[in-house]
């Protein structure tokens, strides 16, 4: 049994429309200019923590000034959870490669720093959840990616003997790395660096392409069948 496990934002959904209108509205409580969105992608990827630090640092505050953080967070919060998917979007084709991934039996989770519920919200909200079993976020465990932890715990939860992780960037390379775990990457998604310097095992720009390549990266697994069980650390 092989589970197929993605990352969220940038990997299945292009989520920065949603985000961005968040941290407008939370600036905007604040009486600050909002940032350009392409400002507030480059800040994607490592959960809600960071990304507040990062908008703290941009607008000039101290993002190591815990009792201020935590106030923008939690307006942002506020803001986001009213409407996490309103203005995004499953990216081409995601749907039909979900729909032929458990088709052929393979079982899907998600992996994503995102808050476990906002993330099961969108899910839900975007008509693919029912998908997904196995949903691991970044407040899920005490360590969000790219600690392995948390793709180890959604792999043991989905409970197959194989797994390969899906996702668009630098930090869903280092998280499939110390893991173990065979990497794709999405290659229009919200990395940070040319694809060439992101370690990868298989690459693809369109879902169309995800079923293929997931077939020729597990058929380079020595001793791997569709019906054989190995182990998982490759």
């Amino acid at each position: 049994m092989t589970a197929i496990v993605f990352d969220l934002d940038g990997t299945l959904i292009d989520s920065v429309p949603d985000i961005h209108d968040a941290t407008v509205r939370m600036l905007a409580d604040e009486g600050r200019a909002s940032l350009g969105m392409a400002t507030i992608r480059s800040f994607i990827g490592n959960g809600v923590p960071a990304l507040i630090s990062k908008i703290m640092n941009e607008i000039d505050e101290n993002p190591d000034d815990h009792a201020r953080h935590a106030i923008l967070e939690q307006c942002f919060m506020r803001h986001y959870m009213a409407a996490p998917a309103v203005l995004g979007r499953p990216f081409d084709n995601v749907q039909n490669a979900l729909e032929a991934l458990t088709g052929t039996g393979f079982k899907l989770a998600v992996c994503t720093n995102k808050p476990e519920g906002i993330a099961r919200q969108i899910l839900e909200d975007l008509g693919i959840d029912s998908y997904f079993k196995t949903v691991i976020g970044g407040d899920s465990l005490s360590v969000r990616k790219p600690d392995p932890a948390p793709l180890r715990a959604a792999i043991d939860k989905a409970g197959p003997q194989m797994a390969i992780y899906v996702g668009d960037s630098e930090v869903d390379s280092e998280t499939a790395l110390a893991a173990g775990v065979p990497f794709a990457l999405f290659t229009e998604g919200y990395r940070k660096g040319p694809i060439s310097e992101i370690h990868h095992d298989a690459a693809f720009s369109d879902f169309i392409q995800l079923h293929g390549i997931i077939q020729t990266l597990l058929n380079n697994v020595p001793g791997y069948s569709n019906n054989s069980a190995i182990s998982r650390g490759i």
